[in-house]
């Protein structure tokens, strides 16, 4: 692996920018509707997955979680740029390693750099009937500052009318 992709490494794992060779990873989550089902796309077909890394091997935005013991890439974190030192963060990851404490440890030291960097705000929006992804924030010491009611839509119904979806917002501070 190409030195100037890894960002940083915890103990298992190594967070790092894509390469090409994330397709057939990238493509066993996305794939997933159960993995998709609070995201504002829907499955992918390997074509989009394709056309996806494209992107995210473009951007500095988008962060593979890969297992150091398995070379796996298992997930990402998003972590976008916002005015006033601010970033948003979000992650998805493959489904046959939820519950193993792979997000967690990998956002808090995603987190723990943006803060070192200088970022004075991290917050994330999730879906509140998404309840792994706001305990998870809680657990990682996120307040939920708002509840925005029918604020979004990714979907319209066959009347072509918005199905709209509640948002929770939560945020963690540089202190």
């Amino acid at each position: 692996m190409r030195d100037n992709v890894v960002i940083t490494e915890t103990d298992r794992l190594i967070l790092r920018r894509y390469i090409e060779e994330d397709l057939q990873d990238l493509y066993e989550y996305l794939s997933n509707p159960k993995v998709v089902e609070f995201e504002p796309y829907k499955t992918m077909t390997i074509d989009e997955v394709k056309s996806e890394l494209e992107w995210r091997i473009s951007t500095d935005e988008m962060i593979a979680v890969q297992l150091k013991a398995s070379n796996k890439m298992i997930g990402n974190i998003y972590l976008g740029k916002r005015d006033f030192n601010a970033v948003e963060i979000g992650y998805v990851f493959n489904e046959s390693y939820w519950k193993k404490g792979y997000a967690k440890e990998s956002c808090e030291r995603l987190i723990e750099l943006a803060f070192n960097s200088g970022i004075h705000r991290i917050y994330a929006k999730c879906d509140p009937k998404n309840k792994n992804s706001w305990e998870l924030l809680e657990k990682m010491g996120f307040i939920r500052e708002g509840h925005l009611r029918k604020s979004v839509f990714f979907w319209r119904d066959d009347n072509d009318q918005p199905i709209w979806k509640d948002t929770f917002i939560y945020a963690r501070l540089y202190d």
